[in-house]
This record gives C-alpha cells, sequence and structure tokens, in this order.
C-alpha cells in the first residue's frame, strides 16, 4: 500500500491495530526486528546552560530504523537482549511502551521510507558542529509554522534553538516540559501541557509525545479547537506521519541517524498537509 493509501487512523492504538491487521502493509509477523539497541546520550550546546539527558530505544527492520525516546529508568538495556530477533507482531503487541512505538515506527518507515514519500520535502542539514546543524534543522521546524505574529505557540517537549526560532518568526512560545524548569533564556516552563494548551493558537509537539502516552490528547485537543499542530520527531516520525490530514497539520521527520549523531550532511524530511479544496 502506497503512504497516500494509509488509513487515517484516530489514535496510536488505532494505528498499531491497523498494523497488526496487515491493513498498511505485509503482516507484521513477517517482519524481524534484527536488532533493538539503546542509547544514553547527552549534550550540552556551546554557549548553553542546559545540559540534555536523552534516552532512545530503536528497532531495526531491514533498511529502517524505528525509534522512541523515553523517560529516565522506563526499560532497561536488558531489552536489547530479550527483543532482538522477535517479531515485530510480538513486539507490537507485548513489549514496553517505548518498543512498541518503535517496533511500529520500524514498521511504517520500512513499508513506506521518508525518501520515497511524494508528500515529502528533503532538507539537507549541512556539516558541521552540532550547534549549526541544530540550527538549521529547528529553522526548517520553525518554518512550518504557518502563524501571525504574536501567535502564541505551545512547544511540548522544550529545545532551546527551536524556542529561539519561534520568537524570531514573531510568535510568542509558550514551553511545557517535565525535565526542564527554564529554558535557556530563563523562561519559566510548565510540567503541565494543559495549561499551554489552552491558550495556544498552534501546538508543536516532538515526538517525546508518543513515548509518554501524551500524544493521543494534544492530538484530540487540537481537533476539538481547531488548532494547528506540527510534529516535530526524531524518534517516532513515521508514527506521527500515520496522522497527516487527520488533526496533524504539518511534520518535521528526522530518520535515524539524528543529527546529533553525525557531523555530515543528513536529510530531515518536511510535510505539510494542503488545505483543504474550496468548493
Amino acid at each position: 500500500m502506497s503512504s497516500g493509501e494509509l488509513a487515517r487512523p484516530d489514535t496510536v492504538a488505532d494505528l498499531a491495530d491497523d498494523v497488526l491487521l496487515g491493513k498498511l502493509g505485509p503482516p507484521p509477523e513477517d517482519r524481524v526486528a534484527t536488532s533493538v539497541f539503546w542509547l544514553h546520550h547527552g549534550t550540552r550546546l556551546a554557549g548553553g546552560n542546559t545540559t540534555y539527558l536523552n534516552q532512545y530505544v530503536l528497532v531495526r527492520v531491514g533498511q529502517s530504523f524505528g525509534a522512541c525516546a523515553f523517560e529516565r529508568d522506563e526499560i532497561d538495556p536488558v531489552i536489547c537482549r530479550d527483543a532482538s530477533g522477535s517479531q515485530l507482531d510480538t513486539l507490537i503487541r507485548h513489549a514496553p511502551p517505548a518498543v512498541r512505538i518503535a517496533a511500529l515506527d520500524a514498521y511504517l518507515a520500512e513499508a513506506a521510507p521518508h525518501a520515497g514519500d511524494p508528500r515529502a520535502s528533503p532538507v539537507m542539514l549541512p556539516a558541521g558542529p552540532p550547534e549549526v546543524r541544530a540550527r538549521a534543522r529547528d529553522d526548517a521546524i520553525a518554518g512550518l509554522l504557518d502563524v501571525p505574529a504574536g501567535a502564541k505557540v505551545a512547544l511540548i517537549g522544550v529545545v532551546n534553538p527551536l524556542v529561539a526560532a519561534i520568537r524570531e518568526r514573531g510568535a510568542e512560545c509558550l514551553p511545557c516540559d517535565f525535565n526542564l524548569a527554564t529554558t535557556q533564556r530563563g523562561d519559566p516552563v510548565a510540567d503541565s501541557m494543559t495549561e499551554v494548551l489552552a491558550e495556544a493558537d498552534a501546538v508543536v509537539a516532538t515526538g517525546m509525545t508518543l513515548g509518554n502516552g501524551s500524544f493521543d490528547e494534544i492530538l484530540r485537543h487540537c481537533r476539538e479547537r481547531d488548532v494547528p499542530l506540527i510534529g516535530y520527531a526524531q524518534t517516532g516520525s513515521a508514527v506521527l506521519r500515520a496522522f497527516l490530514g487527520n488533526g496533524l497539520d504539518a511534520l518535521s521527520a528526522e530518520p535515524f541517524p539524528f543529527s546529533q549523531f553525525s557531523a555530515d550532511p543528513t536529510a530531515l524530511y518536511c510535510y505539510r498537509q494542503p488545505p483543504p479544496a474550496l468548493p
């Protein structure tokens, strides 16, 4: 099934059910997780005062990698031994939540790679140090925002260069993150997305919302209030893509290896859902 024919799920669980029923491609029991691996990664960009600590679990299927960020102590590296070589349907049904998302992401990326999706506009991130690549990445993401000056943009999952990129477009950033108290500039960061969603004229949500289970609530809120939702996905990029046109308006999809793991040029893929045709 081509990417343009994909079903439109209402929740992540609906998407997983569609995959398990073979609606979106080959039966997942016919696909094996050749490699499952776990990354603990720290970054502090030059001139910054924030050290980002991220944990990822990744699943490789064929030529594709699926990924999901997770909170500290949520899973143990032993999952790499236990899950490697498993059938994808087993992981999607029974693995810990982050591994389920990574397996689902790997399946969808292998069934319809971003590089071959006609809706995707590739953006090459330049070679260079992390600061250069992060700024190029976050400028591309902010470029997906289509809001007037002064609009309030909820950022669920704080990345400081993206906070700056949103502001440079004349919008007000409403940051929310479970693990940060302030932005690099000292702005307070909400730890509850409820308050920032209530004020937002647009929402940018990272792939981390898949790992912590909050994406469905964000999607429901944006649908009900008709608020634009932009996905900022390293992890779960193929999962989020499934919601384009059904609550998700635009997406920056960056498959593994992510920009912070390479100094060479790499691609991210920007998707923008076209507006409905006029009657």
